[in-house]
C-alpha cells in the first residue's frame, strides 16, 4: 500500500512540473508583413520554452521572460496566423492569433528649408504620410537625429555633409522616395 501512495503522489505532481504550455494573448495582436515586430505572448507554462511560432513558421528569436510571458519578434508572414509556443512537455494549442498587414513604405512630399550649412545642425521639418514607426532619416548615406510628430511629420537634424543629397525616411515598409537637400558655404568675408 506504500507503494501505491507513493507513486499516486508521485504521478499528482509530475503533471504541474510538465504542464503543456497555454497561450492566452498576444500583443500587439497585429503587424507588417515584413515582420520584425516584437510582440509580448502572455500565458502559463512557458519555463523552457524551445520555439514559438506563427502560423507554420518559427519566430527568428523570443526570450522567455517568465513561466507566463515571452517576447517574440515576429517572422515574414501574410494573413490571420496562430501563435503557439513549444517547450519539452508539449506545444501549445490555444487559437490565438495574429494578423499581418501590409504597411506602405514611407512617402516624402516635402522637406523645409531644403538647404543648410556644411557643418549640419539645421532644423529640417519633413512632410510626407507612412512616417509612424520611422527607424531612420538620411542625408544621403548619413544618418540624422530625428524625432516623429505624426504620421505625416517629422522633425530632424541635418547632419554635417557637402553637395546635395537624397533625404529619405525609412519606416517598417520601406524607403521613401528621396527629395534633395543642398548643403552650402558661407562665404569668409
Amino acid at each position: 500500500m506504500n507503494s501505491s501512495a507513493h507513486s499516486s503522489t508521485a504521478s499528482a505532481a509530475q503533471p504541474l512540473a510538465a504542464a503543456t504550455p497555454a497561450v492566452s494573448s498576444v500583443s500587439p495582436t497585429s503587424g507588417s508583413t515584413a515582420g520584425g515586430t516584437t510582440v509580448t505572448i502572455t500565458g502559463t507554462g512557458f519555463t523552457g520554452a524551445t520555439a514559438v511560432r506563427f502560423g507554420a513558421t518559427q519566430a527568428p528569436s523570443f526570450t522567455v521572460i517568465s513561466d507566463t510571458q515571452i517576447t517574440a519578434t515576429t517572422p515574414l508572414g501574410t494573413g490571420t496566423v496562430q501563435v503557439t509556443v513549444t517547450t519539452p512537455s508539449g506545444t501549445s494549442n490555444q487559437f490565438v492569433t495574429y494578423t499581418y498587414v501590409t504597411t506602405p513604405a514611407p512617402a516624402l512630399s516635402s522637406v523645409n528649408p531644403a538647404s543648410g550649412p556644411a557643418a549640419g545642425g539645421t532644423t529640417v521639418t519633413l512632410t510626407g504620410t507612412g512616417f509612424t514607426g520611422a527607424t531612420a532619416v538620411r542625408f544621403g548615406a548619413t544618418s540624422a537625429s530625428f524625432v516623429v510628430n505624426s504620421a505625416t511629420q517629422i522633425t530632424a537634424t541635418a547632419p554635417a555633409g557637402s553637395g546635395t543629397v537624397q533625404v529619405t525616411v525609412t519606416g517598417p515598409g520601406g524607403t521613401s522616395n528621396g527629395l534633395p537637400f543642398t548643403y552650402t558655404t558661407v562665404p569668409v568675408p
